[in-house]
């Protein structure tokens, strides 16, 4: 059976180093969250589930549950930073959730993760976004080229979205770029 012109051919292994990248972006930042809410493990736990689906688990419950509940997190942070990182973690255990659907907004299912973890770390930084594209820059050298190759599976990332759009479609582009020149 061949899939609609309309939809992506992924594999459960093409999702699982989604997740691992994610993961990586998200586990980053987590010190921010952390910090703000010591006592708050509720991002932790959702790095901590897209961890397991990249290794080998299975998408289902867990990755759901502990992505609402790292939303809830965020909505719960003192601040902005914080709210950033929570959502990078959400965005973590949500990109096992990748859509075959050939969208541009399915790219944020693949970079969300890395987009607020450096919206996070700008925040920090007094809202500087420098640190913003070193971090991107850094996500850039650490995306497999699996992952890279996922995303360019799929239109590149729309419009919108305020910075952390921005920062999306930044990365979008860079990693699309590298994937070309090697």
């Amino acid at each position: 059976m061949t899939a609609d012109a309309d939809e992506i051919v992924l594999s459960k292994q093409d999702l699982r180093e989604v997740a691992a990248f994610a993961a990586a972006c998200a586990e980053a930042v987590l010190g921010i969250f952390e910090a703000d809410q010591p006592d708050d493990a509720r991002p932790r736990d959702a790095i901590g589930a897209a961890w397991e689906f990249a290794r080998g688990g299975e998408r289902g419950k867990s990755l759901r549950d502990t992505a609402s509940a790292a939303l809830k997190a965020a909505k719960a942070a003192d601040t902005a930073a914080a709210r950033e990182a929570a959502w990078a973690a959400m965005s973590a255990a949500g990109a096992a959730y990748l859509h075959p659907l050939a969208k541009a907004t399915q790219v944020k299912h693949i970079l969300g993760a890395a987009a607020y973890a450096a919206r996070a770390a700008e925040l920090v930084a007094g809202d500087d976004p420098s640190v913003g594209a070193e971090r991107l820059e850094h996500m850039v050298h650490h995306a497999t080229p699996v992952v890279v190759d996922v995303l360019r599976r799929f239109p590149a990332a729309p419009s919108g979205g305020g910075r952390v759009g921005e920062l999306i479609r930044m990365l979008d582009a860079d990693l699309r770029s590298l994937a070309v020149t090697e």
